[in-house]
């Protein structure tokens, strides 16, 4: 019987070691293991505190801004047929969609020549020169530049949106306003930026003007003869002063009609002296 208890009790002794040890072998393990880290879009219910940091603010989107290129060029070279020549001109205007702003022709002592402005789409411009160039020997002048106003455009833009957003709060400000003195004041305010927006609106459509349409300066001319020069430059001389003259013999009867009263005068002093001295002779 003795030996009956004195098992019982061992095997409750042992037991209890071994459920001991399962405890802490247990707790042990919850220490060592990590906690997740928090995800980032999960919300709780706590109220932030003000003593909260704020969130930090979305990164800014770097939108992507076009450049902004005004092309300009300037042509002259000589031609054998300059109907021929602006015959292909007014093609290559026709193909790439431009315009001719201004035409003027003349001539000189040695040449016949032809002047054009043309405003050619940018996206064209290459071609435009490509299709005048076809046929031309060679340039006297060939001028192409290409500036860029990229950084011009862009502080218009954002001083334009800066001044917009001011105006918007000048008119909530005027909507609350209720003395006479704030809403005089406050509007004086309104219309000096309203001003600057219209300047910084039209100094845009200005470069947007010249950045979408590209100036082509365009000269050609064709040699004459000398002789031919020679006898088109006198006739043009004498014809000129066959004009002169006539133009001043009639200022001359002008001045004369416009002087009649001293004419008479002189006539009548003139009679009266060469009587007189007729009149000593016979004496």
């Amino acid at each position: 019987m003795r030996h009956i208890f004195f098992l019982s009790f061992l095997f409750l002794i042992l037991s209890g070691c071994k459920k001991s040890e399962a405890l802490n072998e247990e707790a042990y393990a919850i220490q060592t293991v990590q906690m997740p880290a928090k995800a980032e879009n999960v919300t709780y219910d706590k109220k932030p505190s003000p003593n909260d940091a704020p969130p930090p603010p979305p990164p800014p989107i770097k939108e992507k801004i076009e450049q902004k290129i005004i092309k300009e060029a300037t042509l002259r070279f000589e031609t054998d047929n300059l109907e021929n020549t602006f015959g292909q001109i007014q093609k290559a205007v026709a193909s790439s969609k431009a315009r001719i702003i201004n035409d003027s022709e003349g001539k000189d002592y040695g040449t016949v020549f032809r002047n054009l402005i043309v405003k050619v789409p940018s996206q064209n411009f290459d071609r435009f020169i490509s299709d005048v160039s076809k046929g031309v020997s060679y340039f006297e002048v060939k001028n192409i530049s290409a500036q860029d106003v990229t950084e011009e455009y862009i502080d218009l833009t954002s001083r334009l949106k800066t001044k917009k957003k001011l105006e918007e709060r000048y008119l909530e400000i005027l909507k609350k306003a209720n003395k006479v003195s704030e809403i005089l004041e406050i509007e004086e305010q309104i219309s000096t930026i309203r001003e600057e927006i219209e300047s910084k609106e039209g100094q845009l459509k200005y470069l947007e003007s010249r950045v979408s349409e590209s100036t082509i300066t365009i000269e050609f001319y064709k040699t004459i003869a000398e002789k031919e020069g020679v006898k088109i430059s006198y006739g043009s001389k004498l014809w000129n002063a066959i004009k002169s003259g006539f133009y001043t013999l009639s200022d001359l009867l002008i001045s004369l009609l416009s002087a009649w009263p001293f004419v008479i005068l002189f006539v009548v002093f003139a009679y009266f002296i060469r009587k007189r001295l007729k009149r000593r002779k016979k004496e």
